[in-house]
């Protein structure tokens, strides 16, 4: 048996479509969605993620600004320019691409973005009301692995699931969000005891910590879903968190590094962002 993949190249795609069906709506009423990016220094991977995060925006006819600092920069130069941003009007969206050089807290300027602009959906009051359920600005990466999941059109309600990582920005949100589907969910973490005997029992297996191929095939149940998180670069190339050559030939369904939740991110970064404008729209009529 080998499972099948989750293309999130390919869902990316097709949501992306819809995205700019709507941006051209919103065109038509005079609005175009703004998406402002705030990148402090000068780390390769950041660089590279601003660039995709452009060129999506491009993709779709989002108006992108990127706003560069020093690797210098003080924290207070930064908040005086999400200030700026949260009192522009052609601005809809706000993101400051982490990490941040260590002289700029990393909590204080999250909070400074505006909970309307938040379009990462890390601010505590969007985070608040993803707890509870309520419509808000959800994660970028959480929320792209849970429309891979509507995808495979599977009913969430009563698998168990398992997350392995619990970081603010993927592994204690995509629980919350999986329990708001009436899954239940077990959080794994560094400290976690047998974590085979809990990651064997998971319907469906969600692994974000960063290590190189650290799930393997006798890791998984058979015919569960795995999704992969990770993105590790080993002799230059690209391996996620999960032995993927072995493991497919366990599961259903499992998705690929890269090509699997990266790009659903990035146009969940898009979805948020047009949900931001249209509610400008609707607060100008």
């Amino acid at each position: 048996m080998t499972a099948t993949i989750l293309d999130g190249k390919k869902i990316a795609k097709n949501k992306k479509m819809a995205i700019k069906e709507k941006v051209e709506a919103l065109a038509n009423k005079g609005i175009v969605p703004g998406l402002a990016v705030i990148l402090v220094g000068e780390d390769p991977a950041s660089q590279t993620y601003v660039r995709s995060k452009q060129k999506a925006c491009k993709e779709v006819g989002i108006y992108s600004e990127l706003i560069e600092l020093p690797e210098s920069a003080s924290e207070q130069t930064l908040l005086v320019e999400i200030d700026r941003l949260n009192n522009d009007n052609d601005i809809d969206g706000i993101l400051v691409q982490l990490p941040l050089p260590k002289q700029i807290r990393e909590r204080e300027v999250i909070e400074r973005i505006s909970p309307q602009k938040d379009v990462d959906g890390f601010h505590p009051i969007n985070i608040g009301k993803m707890m509870i359920g309520e419509e808000t600005f959800l994660p970028c990466t959480p929320f792209g692995i849970l429309e891979m999941l509507k995808e495979t059109k599977i009913n969430l309600e009563g698998k168990h699931v398992v997350v392995i990582g619990r970081s603010n920005i993927v592994g204690k949100p995509v629980g919350q969000l999986l329990l708001n589907k009436n899954a239940t969910v077990t959080y794994c973490h560094s400290k976690t005891r047998n974590l085979r005997e809990l990651t064997t029992k998971a319907d469906v297996l969600i692994v974000a910590v960063g290590r190189d191929r650290i799930i393997k095939a006798d890791d998984v149940k058979q015919d569960a879903i795995v999704i992969d998180v990770g993105i590790n670069r080993v002799d230059g190339k690209l391996y996620g968190d999960v032995d993927f050559e072995n493991v497919k030939n366990v599961v259903s369904y499992i998705t690929p590094v890269p090509g699997g939740v990266g790009p659903m991110t990035i146009t969940m970064l898009l979805e948020n962002t047009i949900q931001s404008a249209m509610r400008r729209g609707l607060l100008s009529c």
